[in-house]
């Protein structure tokens, strides 16, 4: 697949997705359903607050949830993608036991994610993270690629606000 980024889009949709508290939000909710927002501390314990209410509001602009009847959470299709995507991208680090043999699931996932950063970009041939793409990591490069080309309100870098 031949769908490239500029730099900058590629770093921005990797630091979004591959937030700790937003995949713990997505695959909670993969794995178990619709949350009501007033769950998400209990459901969600070892994230903040803050972190609760950051992932749910990214969630919530860029597609990946909705509230549904009864208040709850649910993914939305795009959500529920991304949910296959990081599934896909864990089973491949344990599979080659990074970043480390035992690993935390969304540990994984940031890893793998930013390993493919650089090969997201035109000029990702002269980069050495291409070459691993190359060799074990076209298949997540590939999915991270159509999810991205499938998802362009995720790669869209955000104005700056300007000082008034």
């Amino acid at each position: 697949m031949s769908t490239s980024f500029t730099p900058a889009e590629a770093r921005h949709a990797v630091e979004l997705l591959a937030s700790r508290a937003l995949i713990r939000l997505v695959t909670e909710i993969d794995d178990n359903g619709a949350i009501p927002p007033r769950r998400l501390a209990g459901t969600l314990p070892d994230l903040s607050t803050h972190h609760l209410r950051s992932a749910s509001d990214t969630a919530r602009a860029h597609g990946l949830v909705r509230v549904a009847p009864g208040a709850a959470l649910e993914l939305t299709e795009a959500g529920k993608e991304l949910a296959e995507l990081y599934h896909s991208v864990a089973r491949w680090a344990r599979r080659h036991a990074v970043p480390a043999p035992v690993s935390e699931f969304s540990s994984r996932i940031r890893h793998v994610l930013n390993l493919l950063t650089a090969s997201l970009t035109p000029d990702s041939a002269a980069h050495p993270a291409s070459a691993a793409a190359g060799t074990g990591l076209a298949h997540p490069r590939t999915l991270l690629i159509q999810w991205l080309a499938g998802n362009p309100q995720v790669v869209r870098v955000p104005e700056p606000e300007s000082a008034a």
